[in-house]
């Protein structure tokens, strides 16, 4: 499966900033092609990158007070390996995190998801989000947590991956997010899903059900969303002045929520 993916980020600094990025695919996604491009204030900067777990690539760099333009593109060839199942990784992704109140929510899980385990607990999760929530572009903010998400009964994708990865962690499964390039999305922009641990690997779920899982790419995985921003800074203020992000892929599979699918 060949994926075309770019992303255009332009910002205004309002003086000297660190900026990290986190819009590269993961180091072992198979690509055949890729470039970043970076101008500060018109000219061209060269940002580190740096490595995370899950082999998440950040960008760092650092500029001062003007315009920031970034261009991100690549084209993915292949899929990549499944993601390992790690001790640690079973133990992080059941701990509480800023956005996912697992100890909150707990008694509504147990209430509703009692006896079962395993895919179909997986399945009714998804399914229970998906059935409660609507997505509503810009009805959240970035402080909202997963019991802010339930108790609105709306969101935009971080939310309903927010809300099945609290209710998972409560029930036992580790559960986390991964920010991904998501083909076949409308609107089109980066994408937060949901991978929970069962029966020793890494699947994939999106609550949303807006986009084939078959053809995501992994850019961040982290606890939450706190772990996998596309941008974040230090310093001086810095805007978000225009956000433009494409995923293509040249054949789409038919997404039956019924098969467990690993993100690839």
């Amino acid at each position: 499966m060949e994926r075309h993916l770019t992303c255009h980020l332009e910002l205004s600094a309002a003086g000297s900033a660190e900026l990290v990025l986190a819009i590269a695919t993961a180091q072992d996604v198979p690509r055949s092609a890729e470039s970043l491009v970076v101008t500060a204030g018109g000219d061209p900067v060269t940002p580190e990158e740096l490595v995370e777990d899950h082999g998440t690539r950040l960008h760092r760099l650092f500029v001062d007070a003007g315009p920031v333009v970034i261009d991100y593109a690549a084209t993915v060839s292949g899929l990549a390996e499944p993601a390992p199942v790690t001790a640690v990784d079973r133990l992080r992704y059941l701990r509480q995190s800023r956005y996912c109140e697992a100890d909150r929510l707990a008694p509504t899980a147990a209430a509703e998801f009692s006896g079962l385990t395993g895919t179909a607990l997986l399945a009714a999760v998804i399914d229970w989000v998906n059935a409660r929530l609507t997505y509503v572009s810009g009805s959240s903010t970035g402080t909202d947590s997963a019991l802010d998400t339930l108790l609105a009964r709306q969101g935009v994708c971080r939310d309903f991956a927010h809300l099945s990865i609290a209710l998972l962690r409560a029930l036992g499964v580790p559960a986390r997010l991964a920010a991904v390039y998501a083909p076949g999305l409308t609107p089109m922009e980066f994408h937060a899903v949901c991978e929970a641990l069962v029966d020793d690997a890494w699947w994939v779920v999106d609550a949303t059900r807006l986009a084939p899982r078959q053809s995501l790419v992994r850019v961040a995985t982290g606890r939450d969303a706190a772990d996998t921003a596309f941008l974040t800074s230090y310093g001086a203020p810095v805007e978000l002045v225009g956000l433009e992000v494409t995923a293509v892929a040249e054949q789409f599979a038919l997404d039956d929520q019924a098969t467990l699918t690993q993100l690839r």
